[in-house]
């Protein structure tokens, strides 16, 4: 191979479009662009969602934003959270009334964070499968509804 002999590959490279260089050309006369209208004329431009002066559809829409409603009803219980209540059976009842959940969660998962060295018994809560691992590793057991 040489320096001299490279070309770009086939078909990669494409004559630029001559217009206005009459009608056997096949973009003669309007070249084109049709007839009249902003887009035929030079300077013919407008913004991207423009649409004639009418609102446009971004406008028209209500602006909901990105905050997600069902955000925050399931609260990230740790596994090392578990160890220090006093309880063997631990359901969402017990989590509200420790504190460790508020009123509005209305579901709870416990996460591999942390160790368990005490049995316990979790009833409707969810776990990772890490969590569930460690806490039957400890002697205790998950309950899912």
């Amino acid at each position: 191979m040489r320096l001299n002999t490279l070309k770009p590959a086939e078909g990669s490279k494409s004559n630029r479009k001559r217009v206005g260089r009459g009608i056997g050309s096949g973009s003669g006369k309007t070249c084109g662009r049709g007839h009249k209208g902003q887009h035929s004329r030079s300077g013919g431009f407008h913004k991207v969602g423009f649409e004639g002066g009418q609102m446009p559809l971004q406008r028209r829409l209500p602006k909901r934003g990105f905050a997600s409603r069902t955000d925050g009803l399931m609260a990230e219980i740790r596994l090392y959270q578990l160890e220090g209540l006093d309880r063997d059976v631990i359901d969402i009842d017990v989590l509200r009334s420790t504190g460790l959940i508020n009123r509005r969660n209305t579901g709870a998962k416990v996460v591999l964070s942390g160790d368990i060295t005490r049995s316990i018994t979790l009833k409707g809560i969810k776990a990772t499968a890490g969590a569930v691992k460690a806490i039957e590793a400890a002697g205790g057991k998950v309950e899912t509804e």
